[in-house]
């Protein structure tokens, strides 16, 4: 009957064991691969609850705003997957520290082989880690904290990848913007060259007119190429960071938001407070503090509780516990009380750092968008004008009353003003979303 019992507590406790699963790598390697469908994605991005992110429906063979751009990218960025999986990890050391010790057990038999004595001797001993006891409160609070701080850089993560998606779409929007003007330039500068080279062909042209045309197709043709280089990069970042197929092709409907942000001093107040990186190096600052108080805890004696129980071979039976501790004498863990004060001073310094740099950060971003925003109106005051005079010129040309080529500078420096239109308008969004970056929050709760 103790037979039977004994094998059923043994089978309960094997029952409770983990066991070992192969997870190959192989496994599912072509899944992030694949383009995600709108269903998909449509249905995480309704599970998904983030205060700077909108209820969406996501379809990808639909002109996508900047809150689906910022949706599909927190869903589907490989970088983001990761780092989820590997916050896990933090969150089980955190349930390993909770976890009471197991208790050891020791048995021992010795034959008599010599002696009056016939029994055997037996010797068993029950033992307690009583140390991870005392400090056990200690870990456990490192262990949280820890849990704490990983997921607040995780938030942090989300929130960077995020405004990154949507600054890569409105540098992918005014690079298409520009790449029309610049492609436009280019065409009307090589037609010009064409006749101007006919015209040279017939002795109608001084040479500091061809010479002129040449360098102005020159620079058209090195502007366009470069702005479908940057294009093309633009997009090739975009793609990657919201975890789709690099050819993939988006539509994007990305509109300008208007509104001067606050004074960076205000700015900064909000950043301290809602910055989740900053609260995850608290975090990691009272994860420190419980490493300072574990290291001091172990300076203490160590303790271990052992309950022992012996039949020696003259059939006595005897039972009495023992104690094993450490002798603080020359050691006393000072070594390790050091690095850990240290440690948390190197972390404080840190934090302060953070903060200082946050401030530059913001107070430069502040004023880089107060110099986007006076070049962008003087070129805007600019551009009416501009684009009349071309127009009119344009006309009068194909009244015969004006040459040709003076109407195709006039359309140029209408084109090259635009250019400049647009240029300060990617700068002005991709400022204004760097500056939503810094804050730690979108721009519609600056003004709350």
């Amino acid at each position: 009957m103790k037979t039977g019992f004994s094998l059923l507590c043994l089978a309960g406790a094997l029952t409770g064991c983990a066991h070992y699963t192969p997870l190959p790598l192989e496994n599912g390697v072509d899944v992030p691969l694949s383009v995600p469908s709108s269903e998909g994605l449509t249905a995480a991005a309704a599970e998904l609850k983030r205060p700077y992110l909108q209820p969406t429906t996501i379809d990808l063979s639909q002109p996508l705003d900047l809150n689906a751009i910022a949706t599909i990218a927190v869903i589907a960025n490989p970088d983001l997957k990761a780092q989820r999986v590997r916050a896990g990890v933090a969150d089980a050391q955190a349930f390993a520290a909770r976890l009471l010790p197991d208790p050891t057990f020791n048995i021992g038999a010795n034959k008599v082989l010599s002696g009056p004595d016939v029994l055997l001797d037996l010797a068993s001993a029950l033992g307690f880690d009583i140390q991870s006891l005392r400090t056990r409160g200690a870990r456990i609070a490192q262990a949280e904290a820890q849990a704490r701080q990983v997921r607040l850089d995780l938030a942090w993560a989300e929130w960077q990848t995020a405004g990154q998606a949507r600054l890569q779409a409105v540098r992918v929007v005014g690079l298409q913007r520009a790449q029309a003007i610049t492609a436009a330039s280019r065409d009307a500068s090589r037609s010009l060259l064409t006749r101007t080279l006919r015209a040279a062909g017939r002795g109608d042209l001084s040479g500091d007119q061809i010479q002129a045309a040449r360098v102005a197709a020159f620079t058209a043709e090195q502007q366009a190429r470069t702005t479908e280089r940057d294009l093309n990069v633009a997009r090739f970042a975009l793609t990657k960071l919201l975890g789709l197929p690099p050819a993939s092709i988006l539509r994007l409907a990305i509109t300008a938001d208007a509104g001067a942000p606050p004074g960076a001093e205000r700015l900064f107040a909000l950043a301290r407070s809602a910055r989740s990186d900053l609260a995850a190096l608290r975090q990691g600052y009272s994860a420190q503090e419980a490493a300072v108080r574990l290291a001091i805890i172990q300076q203490f004696p160590t303790l271990d509780l052992t309950v022992n129980a012996n039949r020696d071979s003259a059939g006595n039976v005897l039972t009495g516990p023992a104690v094993a501790f450490t002798l603080p004498l020359w050691n006393r863990n000072r070594g390790n009380i050091a690095i850990e004060r240290t440690t948390r001073e190197a972390l404080k310094a840190e934090y302060e750092a953070r903060l200082v740099q946050a401030r530059a950060d913001i107070a430069a971003a502040v004023g880089g968008i107060a110099v986007a925003e006076r070049q962008r109106a003087t070129a805007l005051a600019d551009l009416p004008a501009l684009t009349r005079f071309a127009a009119a010129s344009r006309r009068a040309a194909n009244r015969g009353d004006l040459a040709a080529a003076t109407a195709e500078t006039a359309e140029q420096a209408s084109r090259d003003r635009e250019l400049v239109v647009t240029q300060t308008s990617q700068d002005l969004g991709e400022q204004m979303i760097a500056l939503e970056l810094l804050t730690g929050m979108p721009r519609a709760e600056w003004l709350k």
